[in-house]
């Protein structure tokens, strides 16, 4: 935990950690403004009537520290200090539920200027960002390299005792339950539905181009370096498939 200082508070009392306090202004500037330069962040920010509304109904404001109207209100001052230091810790308290945004008088989207500020977050790879994603790798893991986040193997009785005596009865003869769904992709019990090689291949080469390959690697070397051995793997598979297809033409 990083050390605290009284000098500067935001929100209900929160403190700006020493860490933020000890960034290079420099640094802090560059790293807000990239969230300014966002194309999306002049149609999330337009004016505050400090009516209190979006804090007033936010789910998260209940049981965090954590106002919406202080990210519009920060915003708004440009407190470059404050801001930098919310993108540590204090914007991942928001539950992505737009309730502010469908509330706003002014149609301000709290929510929407979250999204930005943790996808900076994440490019920049603050360390708290890292910690707080880490618990997430298995499902980034099964996203990137199978499509999907779920499985119906997942559903182990022994990890779901309060659904009931039936859930063993469910989880018997599951391959022969999942073979019997009328569409191919669903007859699968590793994946919630098989995504074909081109599907992989073509997400591959968005994540290329939009530099998510590149975020990964910053935030988690290590589960990079095993999407990667996947990616690459597929990869090669779909080449070969490609030159046997054109060997048959041939």
């Amino acid at each position: 935990m990083a050390e605290q200082t009284q000098v500067r508070k935001y929100g209900y009392n929160i403190p700006i950690s020493e860490k933020t306090l000890q960034v290079p202004w420099e640094e802090k500037v560059r790293v807000i403004e990239e969230v300014r330069s966002d194309f999306r962040f002049k149609e999330f920010l337009f004016g505050c009537l400090n009516c209190g509304v979006c804090t007033a109904s936010c789910p998260s404001n209940r049981f965090f520290d954590y106002s919406p109207r202080e990210i519009v209100q920060r915003f708004l001052e440009n407190d470059i200090d404050v801001l930098y230091d919310m993108m540590h810790e204090y914007i991942w308290a928001c539950s992505q539920c737009f309730t502010c945004w469908i509330r706003c008088p002014f149609v301000n989207n709290p929510g929407g200027l979250v999204i930005i500020m943790r996808e900076v977050a994440v490019r920049n790879a603050f360390e708290a960002t890292k910690d707080l994603l880490k618990p997430y790798g298995r499902v980034l893991l099964k996203v990137m390299t199978t499509g999907n986040q779920l499985s119906a193997d997942m559903l182990q009785p022994d990890f779901f005792p309060d659904w009931g005596p039936k859930m063993q009865d469910n989880m018997e003869n599951l391959r022969a339950k999942r073979m019997a769904i009328p569409f191919d992709v669903g007859k699968s019990v590793k994946t919630a539905w098989e995504v074909s090689l081109q599907t992989a291949i073509e997400m591959y080469q968005i994540w290329r181009e939009t530099g998510i390959f590149e975020m990964l690697e910053r935030l988690d070397p290590n589960l990079y370096n095993v999407i990667m051995d996947i990616v690459e793997e597929n990869e090669e598979r779909w080449e070969e498939l490609m030159e046997e297809m054109e060997e048959a033409e041939a």
